[in-house]
């Protein structure tokens, strides 16, 4: 499946490994995202019902200079998570970089394999309980191809998460990369195609679409990887969301989200109810397609996927030892913070999301530490003098307005 272009994108990866980061601050941060962020992983692929103890198994495909392999394998280490982290991708100069990141951390369960995903399924790496592909599928000759190895290379049970990008939040992008076609062809080395970017991006006209767009910034604050990555990449293919279900299916694999899942909700953002009984009408795909016309933001879409053969794992709120988590959000702390009309504002890219909250939203969350059941949650609740019928009806809520944010879930168990 390799081409011209191919070869050009594997010469940029080695010269420009994306994203650009430096080891040393590894110490400073750890960077946290989707897909592949643990918690996720628990809630939406394996309905938060696979064991924590049971040995994991996760590929990072297309692993580049180590975001998604490092997030996951230090989650399960602080976790105290069994199981491996395997880095894949053909560039020598991202493995460098991935490794020293691993090597700063004092990760033991990353293993580091130079190959490309055009191979997968491959005997020798085995089956995953889950599979990393985050912004590779757009760049592959034959996306299709590429996710249908992906998905032979799954367990039974297991799923993946997949980013590509989404061509209306990325508004300008293409058109400046036409335009640096013309100027800076793909043929040429990769560092004299930044050094014309660069003079090209100097006197961008103010009706440029690119300078209008807030939400792309890798050219202006991810380096030259960036700036390559974004404007120069030799190919760089963007799905709708139809588009993309339609990848996902005819790859044997079925969608279990969109990640945030409320954003692709059009109902969020057509409050009339005429309109909504024409929303109520589409299906899934269709709704999440209007939304993503209306709201004209989104740059990439992100998707957690089970096989087609497996009943997809749903987590169960209604289990009373179901443990449920917050994702980078203070329980205690967020509690105090709500506001007292009722409403929790969530923004995305600049989109403003108004979710409205159960009178006890506090009182439970407050609750939430990541260790305290759903069912001790609500006998300490009713304790406390809350009446038993009212907390059940708070709590699936509460529920209801926080799961689709992608910011309560439930946990692993134990």
């Amino acid at each position: 499946m390799t081409d011209t272009r191919d070869r050009q994108l594997a010469a940029q990866y080695d010269r420009y490994p994306y994203p650009a980061r430096d080891p040393a601050e590894e110490a400073k941060r750890l960077i946290v995202g989707s897909p592949s962020h643990l918690r996720e992983v628990d809630h939406w692929i394996f309905g938060a019902r696979r064991p924590a103890s049971r040995p994991l198994r996760a590929l990072i495909a297309g692993g580049g200079s180590g975001d998604g392999a490092i997030m996951l394998a230090q989650q399960m280490a602080t976790a105290g998570r069994p199981g491996e982290v395997v880095w894949l991708d053909r560039s020598a100069a991202a493995r460098q970089v991935a490794e020293a990141r691993a090597a700063k951390r004092g990760l033991g369960n990353i293993r580091f394999q130079e190959g490309s995903i055009l191979d997968l399924p491959d005997p020798a790496l085995g089956r995953f309980d889950y599979i990393d592909c985050c912004g590779v599928l757009h760049h592959l000759p034959d996306p299709l191809a590429g996710l249908r190895g992906l998905a032979g290379s799954l367990a039974p049970g297991g799923g993946i998460g997949l980013m590509v990008y989404a061509p209306h939040g990325r508004t300008g992008v293409y058109m400046l990369q036409d335009a640096l076609r013309l100027l800076a062809p793909p043929e040429e080395a990769p560092a004299a195609r930044v050094e014309v970017a660069r003079r090209a991006l100097r006197h961008l006209p103010e009706t440029a679409w690119l300078r209008r767009n807030p939400w792309i910034t890798d050219h202006t604050e991810g380096g030259d990887a960036g700036l390559y990555d974004l404007l120069l990449n030799p190919r760089d293919v963007a799905f709708t969301v139809p588009q993309l279900a339609q990848l996902i299916a005819a790859a044997g694999l079925q969608l279990r989200c969109l990640v945030e899942p409320v954003r692709y909700d059009p109902d969020r953002y057509l409050p009339d109810p005429r309109l909504r009984e024409r929303t109520a009408r589409l299906d899934p795909v269709g709704r999440a397609a209007l939304a993503e016309a209306l709201c004209g933001n989104m740059g990439v879409h992100i998707a957690y996927c089970v096989r087609a053969e497996d009943a997809p794992a749903l987590p169960d709120w209604n289990d009373p030892a179901a443990v449920p988590v917050l994702r980078e959000l203070d329980g205690p702390a967020l509690a105090r913070g709500l506001p007292g009309e009722g409403t929790l504002t969530a923004t995305f890219d600049g989109l403003r999301v108004q979710l409205p909250l159960p009178r006890l939203a506090a009182a439970i969350l407050a609750q939430v530490d990541g260790r305290r059941s759903l069912g001790e949650i609500a006998e300490a609740l009713v304790r406390n003098g809350a009446a038993r019928e009212q907390v059940g009806r708070d709590m699936l809520a509460l529920r209801d307005a926080m799961e689709p944010m992608n910011r309560l879930l439930l946990a692993a168990p134990g």
